[in-house]
């Protein structure tokens, strides 16, 4: 075997040794680590804003002598008596703005409310309603109107009010308006708020 034979097989040999060597290391060799997981499309989603409407709620005037119309996002619902039902809760638990007052005796809750053909709402109130309330004539008419107007103003179906109270007719909450009869939107307690 001549010498440029040998150097050529030497030369060969060892290319091949070269190879398997390189091939070994990357199959045991430190490995890339895998790309990041990309989140499915569902889980990276946004779960999605619930729908809102504004709707005007009734706080008393920081006097206490009238009603002021407030506009609050209340919750979006699919009929006219769910709508009803977000409406009265964001009514009764909403915080009055600075400087104005609650009218709505603090706990009370909405037992129930639905809405007839005749355009008619009942309202139907925790006992709270009466357990809470401080008395006198014009605190009971701003209460009252307080309910009355935020069903009349934001649910064109209802035309007039009914009030109950823990699942039965009241004769009135602290005896000084008659709740005995479906009432309508009163206006005359309201007055647009002097603050800008």
């Amino acid at each position: 075997m001549s010498m440029k034979v040998w150097w050529l097989a030497f030369i060969g040999g060892l290319s091949v040794l070269v190879l398997i060597a390189i091939s070994i290391a990357r199959m045991y060799g430190p490995q890339e680590p895998p790309p990041p997981e990309q989140p499915s499309t569902a889980a990276a989603a946004d779960p999605k804003e619930t729908a809102h409407i504004t709707a005007t709620l009734f706080f008393g005037s920081p006097d206490g002598q009238s009603l002021v119309p407030v506009r609050r996002d209340v919750p979006l619902a699919s009929s006219v008596v769910e709508q009803g039902r977000q409406i009265l809760a964001a009514q009764l638990s909403a915080e009055p703005p600075a400087s104005h007052v609650g009218v709505i005796p603090a706990g009370t809750t909405v037992r129930a409310f639905y809405v007839t053909d005749r355009g008619d709402a009942f309202v139907d109130l925790s006992p709270d309603i009466m357990r809470g309330h401080p008395g006198g004539s014009l605190n009971e008419l701003l209460t009252v109107y307080a309910i009355v107007n935020a069903v009349t103003a934001n649910l064109p179906a209802a035309r007039r009010v009914q009030i109950l109270v823990d699942g039965k007719e009241a004769d009135t909450i602290a005896g000084h308006v008659d709740l005995r009869r479906p009432l309508t939107r009163n206006d005359s307690l309201v007055r647009e708020s002097d603050e800008k």
